[in-house]
């Protein structure tokens, strides 16, 4: 039995423009919430003839900051887009969103690769902004994976952070795209990001983990992808730990399964982070103890949520992601080699 697999798209007309950002819009069609990427689909005003897909909210599915349609189409002001002269790749490949983007090759790294690189691995993205914040004064490049939001500039976190300068460039990895740079594979990515001499390379998936509620269903995997990536070329990975609210911790022994099953399936050595105040941090020898009693105030000003909790809500959860980046510079210092 062939089972049907519809766009659930819709006409309607814009109604109102509520917010323009770099590479997003929020918008209103018919009265209904709605987002657009104006770099793929074409500038957007009040009045166009659009069409959307209404998927997400006539499912009832929970999106990022609620349910909202989005922009498919401009056919006021969006048909006939010429591609970019310098489009290489195809991103979304065959299929109704293909676009041709200029991709990115991995640039000319040294014999060893990434040559001891650190790379830390965030399985959600409110890891993104503690991690960036203990790499504050080194060259960062941030990197995107699938299991979330596929648009880069769909995250508020990297736009903020690019504006904080604790972020210099952002990377989309396919199927990932809408980025300042745009690489096919992981392995690319990391190998471009070690080219250009960044002091270390933060990846993660965009916000809005996928997921099916099964050990292995889920965008967090994309941990693994990073960390053998970047084992096998030479970096030093680093798996930052999901340690949650109290009761999920006594539920996984102080770590989220996400975190146990992306573990699994990492083939090469990596490095894990554990804030030293925090009881439980024995239970993987490659656990590296690491102080963050400052992590609060050095964090101060970021955007820090996670599934509608905070810093005084979590705090370990937000204390372990930057545990991570502070391991992450202390590699790039020589400063330890547990």
């Amino acid at each position: 039995m062939r089972r049907e697999l519809p766009l659930s798209l819709h006409w309607g007309h814009v109604t109102a423009v509520r917010e323009r950002l770099d590479g997003l819009v929020w918008l209103e069609v018919d009265g209904n919430l709605c987002i657009a990427y104006p770099r793929l689909t074409g500038p957007v005003e009040e009045g166009d003839t659009v069409l959307v897909n209404t998927q997400a909210r006539d499912l009832g599915l929970e999106l990022d900051r609620g349910p909202f349609d989005l922009l498919y189409a401009n056919l006021t002001r969006g048909l006939g887009l010429a591609a970019t002269s310098a489009a290489r790749v195809l991103a979304l490949p065959y299929t109704p969103g293909q676009i041709a983007l200029p991709g990115t090759g991995e640039g000319k790294p040294g014999e060893d690769g990434l040559g001891g690189l650190p790379v830390v691995c965030c399985g959600v993205h409110s890891q993104v902004a503690p991690v960036c914040a203990a790499l504050r004064g080194l060259r960062v490049g941030y990197v995107q994976l699938g299991g979330g939001a596929l648009p880069v500039s769909f995250s508020d976190t990297v736009r903020l952070l690019r504006v904080r300068r604790l972020i210099e460039r952002s990377v989309a990895v396919a199927p990932c795209l809408d980025a300042e740079v745009e690489c096919v594979s992981t392995a690319s990515a990391l190998l471009w990001a070690a080219a250009q001499g960044f002091d270390a390379v933060v990846c993660a998936v965009g916000p809005g983990l996928i997921g099916t509620g099964t050990t292995f269903g889920h965008g967090a995997l994309a941990v693994a992808e990073a960390a053998n990536a970047a084992s096998a070329l030479g970096g030093r990975p680093i798996v930052v730990v999901r340690v949650s609210n109290r009761e999920e911790r006594e539920r996984h022994r102080g770590v989220s399964h996400h975190t146990r099953a992306a573990l699994r399936l990492c083939l090469g050595r990596v490095q894990m982070a554990w804030p030293a105040d925090l009881v439980g941090g024995e239970w993987d020898p490659a656990i590296v103890h690491v102080d963050v009693r400052d992590w609060q105030r050095v964090c101060e000003g970021l955007p820090l949520e996670h599934g509608g909790r905070g810093p005084e809500d979590d705090p370990w959860f937000f204390a372990a992601a930057f545990a991570a980046g502070r391991l992450a510079r202390q590699l790039r210092d020589g400063e330890t080699g547990s």
